[in-house]
């Protein structure tokens, strides 16, 4: 049997606790209408004695956000009890969160008080809030530095003043998986209530160890977790509420639980988070990081365009990111690229595939990031090329404010060796010069044009010429992220057609021509 785990989310509270973080209150409504429609339980939607924003703001959500049960945070003392009343009186669903800590080192050193005082003080402010709303939360905080048999002392005394949901707080990221999982089997044997209250769980990730933990009470009993989009929050923030889901929705095999989280809205509610807080999400983020679903490996997405299954454990779609991202670079195979050119309308044949292939390579070592505009120049230039006549074989330019252009071109002439230096009142203009003294031919340029492909320094840059001899015009093309190579490229690639067209036959001579 799958039982549902109920989802509380405390972006609003905890994760506004980043650094750098806060939200205004049309913001925080923003992001609490995605949590409803994302199908959230609980929103914490703030502190209300902290402040008059967060007071307002919790009320504003109370009154408007239908669907989840909103819930204020509140110490464990009388005025914050009636103050998170007063922000949230009116709402359809809420809840009132009270916490005292109860680790002996926060009572001794923060507190200053016994461990009977806390205990006192926890079941008279439970009391308080039950007076005001038959919803109530109550936290001990610290509770994986408590020891075991006073805090189940409080939880059963809490749970009996009223407390529907008792939540286990690793406060400051302290417990590992096994021992937080025998904390929560622990709570399970020893509160003789517990039956009568949801155990809850909220973990924070000091040690890297958030959403592990979580799952560990998960497995061991646990019935809510707290967490925030994006794993935003005090310090090294909470457990993040994408991973949580995804890993019961994925895993119910193991932890025979799932929530009833819409897990389609997850991309549009981690974007909007980041926005709203600018605090940007590591691109390996796990479910909403840009490269979760992206794969450059040649061997991975080869199995990938064979079987999903084979490199992918869940679909993109499921969490509302697009589609699986091949991602062209120098570690992909050809299968990869061929895919990609068929799906952009290119089909070219085993020849044209394999130098494009090795241009991709070369091109992947130059730039960081592959587009499919450099793959249509790449493409569209081997798919155009003729026989080739005229092959570069290396280039060497020099210019300067004090240098005359200069440029020494090898070519191969039908397969022998000619290299040349030659001057110009550009590099690009004595790379033309000499390339026209090694083959001896007489072709005026009549056009020349560069743009760049994408944007950035390490743009591949696109060349177009004209070239006219005997009467005959033909456009060549060259890209490569050198401008200078890619215009030696299209004003070869343009003589090769030239010398193309005039081995063929009168019919045949308007292939290729202007």
């Amino acid at each position: 049997m799958t039982r549902e785990i109920k989802i509380f989310d405390t972006t609003l509270r905890d994760g506004e606790q980043s650094p750098g973080a806060t939200m205004n209150i049309a913001e925080k409504l923003s992001i609490a209408r995605q949590l409803a429609r994302m199908g959230v339980d609980i929103i914490e939607a703030g502190f209300a004695y902290s402040s008059s924003g967060d007071f307002d703001a919790i009320r504003k959500i109370a009154l408007e956000v239908e669907g989840p049960t909103i819930c204020s945070l509140a110490r464990a003392k009388p005025d914050d009890i009636d103050s998170a009343w007063q922000a949230l009186k009116g709402g359809a669903n809420i809840r009132i969160h009270t916490f005292i800590s109860t680790s002996d080192i926060h009572l001794k050193h923060q507190f200053r008080m016994t461990r009977d005082e806390a205990l006192k003080r926890a079941v008279d402010m439970v009391e308080r809030a039950k007076g005001y709303v038959d919803d109530v939360e109550f936290s001990p905080m610290d509770a994986t530095r408590s020891e075991v048999n006073y805090l189940c002392e409080v939880l059963e005394a809490t749970i009996e003043a009223g407390a529907q949901t008792v939540n286990i707080p690793d406060t400051v990221g302290y417990t590992t998986p096994k021992e937080f999982g025998d904390l929560i089997s622990a709570i399970r044997k020893q509160v003789a209530n517990i039956d009568q209250a949801v155990i809850s769980v909220h973990c924070h990730n000091d040690l890297g160890l958030a959403v592990a933990n979580s799952l560990a009470a998960v497995y061991a009993g646990a019935g809510q977790v707290e967490c925030t989009i994006n794993g935003i929050g005090e310090r090294a923030g909470n457990a993040a509420l994408e991973e949580i889901v995804m890993s019961l929705r994925t895993r119910k095999d193991i932890f025979k639980a799932d929530t009833g989280i819409v897990t389609e809205e997850i991309t549009k509610a981690s974007r909007l988070v980041s926005k709203i807080t600018g605090m940007q999400v590591q691109p390996n983020k796990a479910i909403v990081g840009m490269n979760a679903f992206a794969h450059e490996s040649g061997i991975h997405q080869d199995g990938l365009l064979k079987e999903k299954l084979t490199y992918e454990i869940m679909m993109p779609e499921s969490v509302g990111a697009g589609k699986t991202s091949i991602v062209l670079g120098k570690h992909s195979g050809r299968h990869a690229f061929l895919t990609r050119l068929e799906a952009l309308g290119y089909h070219p044949n085993e020849a044209e595939l394999n130098k494009a292939f090795e241009r991709l390579k070369k091109l992947a070592d130059q730039k960081k990031e592959i587009f499919d505009e450099d793959l249509e120049a790449l493409i569209s230039e081997e798919m155009a090329r003729p026989i080739e006549r005229y092959r570069l074989v290396s280039i060497h330019s020099e210019s300067g404010s004090e240098l005359k252009p200069t440029a020494t071109i090898e070519l191969e002439i039908d397969g022998k060796g000619h290299k040349k230096t030659g001057h110009g009142d550009g590099v690009v203009d004595a790379a033309y010069k000499t390339i026209a003294s090694i083959t001896e031919t007489k072709s005026v340029l009549r056009e020349y044009l560069v743009k760049g492909i994408t944007g950035g320094t390490d743009a591949l840059g696109d060349v177009s010429v004209v070239l006219e001899e005997g009467g005959k015009r033909v456009k060549g093309h060259g890209a490569d992220t050198d401008i200078i190579i890619a215009s030696v490229h299209a004003y070869l690639n343009a003589l090769n057609k030239l010398a193309a067209s005039s081995a063929k036959g009168p019919e045949d001579q308007k292939v290729g021509l202007i």
